[in-house]
């Protein structure tokens, strides 16, 4: 299937094995004394769903978008007689003012956070690149919103309307304390018919759906489909767990799969989107990778858990706080990191300027090294070295080893390869058919930086390096590689066989 995120009603595709529609989720909460326990869901929930529905709007928007010309113009040779007839046909079917601006509207939905400063908080793809942003409540009022505040990452934007009297709001509970199997509501707008209500379990939690860098979302089986986005998810108590956001269908309806932004991520994003109009998220300055059963077997870790760093930014906080390359980050701030992805996430919610222990696997090694986070900005830098210098008229050392034939780095192989001046180490000059190497898609052109976190500048260094691997009786060599412009990573390589 395709990846269908719906943004205003406007399908963008990419690649992925299920169809994702930015249009509405649902999470859930534990279940309350007063409903049933047997298994067979709430009793009912009409009073809680008409004591919350006046807090969740509709919110319709409107955009100018540049008219296209519908009917495209044959191609026909130069000078043919036809050429005059169909210039003549098609200028008449695609009239100027076909192609004019014209105003695309779209549907979604909301809920109102702070009654009293008119404050609703929807999804950012609803609103995304919109003139005008109404706010339709549940009486049939409308008001027009402004948008002060978006979080592209989160899928988060806040918006504020100026009623006449204070409006009835909902608060945030505790996404932490669901459980699977929790019933939950869902209250939107779906396919602009208006206010539904729609009730289900929380499926499952913690889900990572390729969305963003800080994916984290709450998994439901209840109703949600095109138009739920941006509405909130209840629990029983009738407090907002979570904002809809996707779903998985390949036909735009609920076929029971649906995700919804937990509240806890939510509320930090909306606070700082309230107070500064953007957010301000904490920023440890290192590049990581997923810790395998290879790569933990090679580093000698007992089980695969925590973040490797795979490189450091220059001058960063971790720069600064001297953690390397090649070290496992295990625990952060007193939190353990179970996986790689939730090491960012970890980092973003931490203030900016405060000091944090951050605990290192290095060589078998716990270590511990403070560090003080800054502010993330939107950009990337790569790490750097400075290179080895060489003798011109000495010979590259070569040899071949885990099926890779490798040479000492030198002009005309920086030039063959294209290799970045500041890249250093031992270059990949072939890799043998059916090795493990080309397993693991090293290439020719890729730089060996590091042998088991030992640094290494000659095919010699290598070669020392797996000796010693073998004679502690590992079965996998870890090496830290880098293209040719500098980019790195880690590369779990069997030696068993070698």
């Amino acid at each position: 299937m395709a990846l269908k995120l719906f943004s205003r009603g406007m399908p963008r595709i990419a690649s992925a094995t299920a169809v994702l529609m930015l249009g509405g989720m649902i999470a859930l909460q534990p279940v309350q004394p007063g409903y049933a326990h047997d298994g067979k869901g709430p009793e009912t929930v009409a009073d809680l769903a008409e004591e919350l529905a006046d807090a969740v709007v509709n919110i319709s928007t409107a955009q100018t978008v540049q008219g296209q010309r519908s009917v495209p113009m044959p191609q026909v040779p130069e000078g043919s007689p036809f050429q005059e007839f169909f210039e003549e046909f098609f200028n008449r079917q695609n009239r100027d003012d076909d192609q004019q601006p014209r105003r695309v509207q779209s549907l979604g939905s909301g809920f109102v956070l702070d009654g009293k400063a008119g404050i609703i908080v929807t999804n950012n793809h609803v609103i995304e690149g919109a003139d005008e942003v109404t706010a339709n409540f549940n009486d049939g009022t409308k008001l027009r919103a402004e948008v002060i505040g978006t979080d592209e990452k989160t899928d988060i934007a806040v918006l504020k309307v100026t009623p006449e009297t204070p409006l009835q709001d909902v608060s945030f509970g505790d996404s932490d304390g669901i459980r699977v199997g929790d019933w939950v509501m869902a209250i939107g707008n779906p396919f602009g018919l208006g206010g539904t209500v729609t009730v289900g379990i929380v499926s499952a939690r913690n889900r990572d759906i390729n969305a963003g860098p800080y994916d984290n979302f709450i998994q439901t089986d209840a109703s949600i489909n095109r138009g739920n986005s941006g509405g909130p998810l209840f629990d029983m108590d009738g407090n907002v767990i979570g904002i809809n956001t996707a779903i998985i269908s390949p036909s735009g309806g609920s076929i029971g799969i649906g995700f919804a932004i937990p509240a806890k991520t939510a509320i930090r994003v909306i606070d700082q989107l309230r107070e500064f109009g953007e957010t301000r998220r904490g920023w440890l300055g290192v590049r990581i990778q997923e810790v395998t059963d290879e790569i933990a077997e090679s580093l000698g870790m007992d089980e695969a858990l925590g973040a490797l760093v795979a490189g450091v930014t220059e001058d960063g906080p971790a720069a600064k706080g001297e953690i390397e390359a090649g070290d496992v980050i295990v625990k952060f701030d007193g939190k353990t990191v179970e996986a790689m992805r939730e090491l960012p996430r970890m980092v973003a919610e931490t203030a900016i300027g405060k000091e944090v222990d951050v605990v290192v696997l290095r060589k078998g090694k716990e270590v511990t090294i403070r560090v003080t986070l800054e502010r993330l900005e939107e950009k990337q830098v790569t790490e750097a070295s400075a290179p080895v210098e060489k003798k011109e008229d000495e010979p590259a050392e070569t040899s071949k080893v885990l099926g890779m034939t490798l040479a000492e780095l030198d002009d005309e192989l920086r030039k063959q390869f294209s290799i970045e001046d500041d890249v250093t180490g031992v270059v990949v000059t072939e890799v043998e058919a059916g090795s493990s190497a080309e397993e693991k898609r090293v290439t020719a052109g890729d730089v060996i930086k590091e042998v088991a976190q030992e640094a290494v500048s000659t095919p010699a260094d290598v070669e020392a390096e797996i000796k010693k691997l073998k004679e502690d009786g590992r079965r996998s060599a870890l090496l830290l590689l880098s293209n040719p412009t500098g980019d790195v990573r880690f590369v779990p390589v069997r030696i068993e066989d070698n």
